[in-house]
C-alpha cells in the first residue's frame, strides 16, 4: 500500500490471476532480496515511483487463485516522488490514487485483508 496525501496507490491488472482487479504494485521476491528491497524495486518496475517508510502490514494465505498458492506478504510505503507511470503495459492498465473509503471494483482478493490490517492492525489472514 502506497500512500500520498491520504490516498493509496493502485492499477487495473492484466493478462495474470487477478486480471481485471484493482491491486497495489508487488510482485515476486528475487534470490538475496530483503523483503523491503523487493518492495521498493517492484514499485519502481511496475509503477515508476520512489517510495520510503516502508513497514510490514500483513500475511496471509492466498488461495482465492487456485491451482496459483502464494504466500502473501503486504508492506506499507508513502510516496517520495516520481508521477505513477504505467511501466508494464503488458500487465496493467493505468495507476490512479484512491481514496480508502472510496475503492474501485473489483479489487484484488488480499485487499479487503489489507485495508483491514490497516484500520485494526490485525496481521494475518487465511482462507
Amino acid at each position: 500500500m502506497v500512500f500520498k496525501d491520504g490516498k493509496i496507490l493502485l492499477h487495473r491488472r492484466k493478462n495474470a490471476h487477478g486480471s481485471g482487479e484493482y491491486s497495489f504494485p508487488g510482485g515476486h521476491l528475487e534470490y538475496k532480496e530483503s523483503f523491503e528491497e523487493c518492495v521498493i524495486r517492484e514499485t519502481a518496475e511496475e509503477a515508476g515511483i520512489k517510495i520510503k517508510n516502508i513497514r510490514f502490514l500483513l500475511v496471509s494465505n492466498l488461495l482465492d487463485y487456485l491451482p496459483k498458492h502464494y504466500v502473501h506478504l503486504n508492506f506499507i510505503a508513502d510516496w517520495e516522488s516520481g508521477e505513477p507511470t504505467v511501466m508494464e503495459p503488458e500487465k496493467c492498465e493505468s495507476w490512479e490514487w484512491y481514496d480508502l473509503e472510496n475503492l474501485p471494483t473489483p479489487c484484488f482478493k488480499t485487499m479487503p485483508h489489507c485495508i483491514e490490517a490497516y484500520k485494526t492492525g490485525k496481521y494475518y489472514f487465511s482462507n
